[in-house]
Formats: C-alpha cells, structure tokens, sequence
C-alpha cells in the first residue's frame, strides 16, 4: 500500500511543523497536489531542471526541498522564461513540490541540530531564540481497569516531558460518580441510575506541538463514551527553539583542525576562513544559508568560531578586528538535510507498512565551482 501525500507531508511535519517558520517564509505545497497515491519521492536541496529531470526518471510523485521554487506572488505564469519552463515541466509530469526551509533550520534534530552534531559542538542552543514552546497540563478521570492503557496511550502520544524526563505523571485514586441519561451507551452502569465508579485522576505535561496528537491517543484509548478530561495553559515554558545552534565542542582544538572536520563533514573541497589558523577554538556556533547578520550573536554568546555561509566582505573585516574567527564553506553544506530527511521518512514509512520509496538526490545543485 502506497501513502497519499497528505500522509507523507504529516511525516515531514512531525520533523518540521510548519509553525517554527520564520514570518513570511514560503514553505508548504508550492505546486501540485497531495490528493493522490505516492509512490516516490524525491528530496532535494533546491529544485532546478537536472533534479527535476531526476525526479522523472524515478518516477517521483513528489520532491519535498528545502528551497523555495516559488518566491513572490506570480503575477503571470510564462512557460517560455526559466522558471516557466521548471513549472511547466513539473506539471505535465503531475510532480508536486513541497518546501520545508525555516522550519526544518528551527526544527529539534532539523539541519541546524546536523550540523552542530557533524562539527562536535555538545548540547548546543539556538543562536537566535524564536519560539518558547507552550505547556498545557492535561487532566483525566479514567476506570482504575484502564489506567494502564490510557496513561501509556497519552504519555506515547508525547506527552509528560519535563527538561530531561519524560513519561512525568501524577495519578490520584478516587470515586467518580455520574448517571447515563436516556440514548446513552454506557461502558459502565445503566440508564437513569447513579454509578459509583473507582478510577484515576492522570495528570501530566503536553507540550503544544503534540497537543491533538495527546487528545486523540487519549480519546481512542478511554472506554467511555464520554470522557471527562481538562486541558489548560500553563505559565511554566517548554522548549526554546531557534535558528543556529551553539556550544562547546567535544574537545578544544586548533582553528585548523575545525577547518578540516567542516570539509570532511560537509563534504566541501575548499572553504573561507577568517582568523588565525593556529589558534585555539572552544565553543563553536552554526547556522545553515547565510550568516552575516549572525556573526555578531555568536560572539555575543561566546562563540570563538561560526560556521556559515554567503559572509560578505566587511562582516569578515569586522569579525577579523572583534576576534571570532569564521568558516565559510558555502550556502550549500544544507545539503545534509538530503540524506537526514530521507532516512527520517523512510523509517515513518516503513514503520506504517508503506510501500512508498525515498530517494535523496544525487545532483549537485551548488552553482559555484573553484577553479
């Protein structure tokens, strides 16, 4: 059995919900349509021609990228300029194309977290803070003979974490008490007449990202057929997520040798690097894409060196006098979301039983070359 798109892209957003992307980001469907069986897909860091043509040689129904095709409103649709004949080609070929940018930078295990894992740096944070995730304290009332099953249901669906602990819950042995009113199909008890029923109070933890999810592991895995259950805001903040990452490394080590691990890493033949090379680097910060605006918050939080790309001429010149050395090894080392995105939907996919395939792309779509 294939997935339907829209099973695949609930995948993807598991991975990167789309409310972790930045204002004005374009992500999401960007062409075609997630109403259909999909048999391949494609991920890809940008979608140009070659992987477009990749793609119809695998038979793809779908890339999912990280790049946008689309950048602003189209006011016109010409299948005689560049991007018109990308969009044309897609179409006729019925290839759907979804964006995950921001959000998959953002995203706890997204590229920015590869990234810092690929170089050494050890419990990084966010290099710019842009969501504090919010908490909600579910309460609910369940037969003492389905505690188990209900509590593992919710603390399954994600439920209970608490900074390093999870499956955190708090359960209260009472009498409930109700009458099933005429209509009713009650799990316990009769029509019209008082029950006295033995059961737990399950308190715990739900982070907003996983708050359907909880309810409706809850709901499914409850016997009643009305479930009383409380779900309220609470003031205590979950996660804080953001762009970059930061940290220490495993170890100190000399500029150099950083300077080596990125290339190998990031698979990059040569790289652009501001500060002595023998000195002696601590605590490291990444970013995917560009990061000139960032230098200043990585030196701001300690960082001896940044990793990122696109640095332009006079940020180097200010990083050299403020004493941050830089690693610029270009826009395209987020080419690591290729093989990353791919295993985390085969696993999905193949956990649910589908037949569906994922391929990472093979072509190199970096339009720099080095001579």
């Amino acid at each position: 059995m294939y997935a339907k798109g829209q099973t695949v892209i609930s995948y993807m957003e598991q991975l990167a919900p789309k409310h972790l992307a930045v204002t004005d980001d374009r992500i999401g469907l960007q062409l075609g349509t997630l109403q259909k069986e999909i048999k391949h897909v494609l991920v890809a860091l940008d979608v140009t021609e070659e992987v477009i043509d990749e793609a119809i040689r695998i038979q793809a129904d779908l890339i999912i990228a990280h790049h946008a095709i689309i950048f602003r409103p189209l006011k016109s649709l010409q299948t005689d300029s560049p991007m018109g004949k990308l969009y044309e080609k897609l179409i006729k070929h019925d290839i759907a194309v979804y964006i995950s940018h921001t959000n998959l930078d953002v995203a706890e295990g997204g590229i920015n977290d590869w990234m810092a894992e690929a170089i050494g740096i050890q419990n990084g944070s966010p290099l710019e803070d842009l969501h504090t995730e919010n908490l909600y304290k579910l309460v609910v009332f369940v037969p003492k003979t389905h505690h188990e099953k209900v509590l593992h249901a919710i603390l399954g669906a994600g439920a209970g974490a608490i900074g390093d602990y999870s499956h955190c819950s708090f359960n209260i042995e009472g009498v409930g008490t109700f009458v099933p009113g005429e209509g009713t199909k009650p799990f316990i008890g009769s029509q019209g007449q008082m029950e006295r029923v033995e059961e737990v109070r399950i308190e715990t933890i739900v982070p907003q990202g996983v708050k359907s999810k909880v309810v409706q592991a809850m709901l499914k895995a409850h016997p009643y057929e009305e479930v009383a259950y409380d779900l309220y805001h609470m003031d205590m903040k979950g996660r804080t997520l953001g762009l970059g990452r930061v940290g220490k490394l495993a170890e100190p080590v000399s500029l150099q040798t950083l300077v080596d691990t990125v290339k190998e890493q990031f698979d990059v033949n040569m790289v652009r690097v501001v500060g002595d090379l023998n000195r002696t680097v601590k605590k490291a910060a990444v970013l995917g894409g560009s990061g000139s605006r960032y230098v200043n918050p990585a030196l701001f939080k300690g960082a001896d060196v940044i990793v990122t790309g696109d640095i332009d001429y006079h940020t180097a010149q200010d990083a050299l006098m403020a004493g941050i050395a830089i690693i610029d090894p270009g826009h395209n080392i987020e080419k690591i979301m290729k093989p990353n995105t791919t295993q985390w939907l085969r696993t999905k996919l193949e956990q649910n039983r589908y037949e569906t395939k994922v391929h990472a792309s093979e072509i190199n779509t970096d339009p720099f070359q080095f001579v």
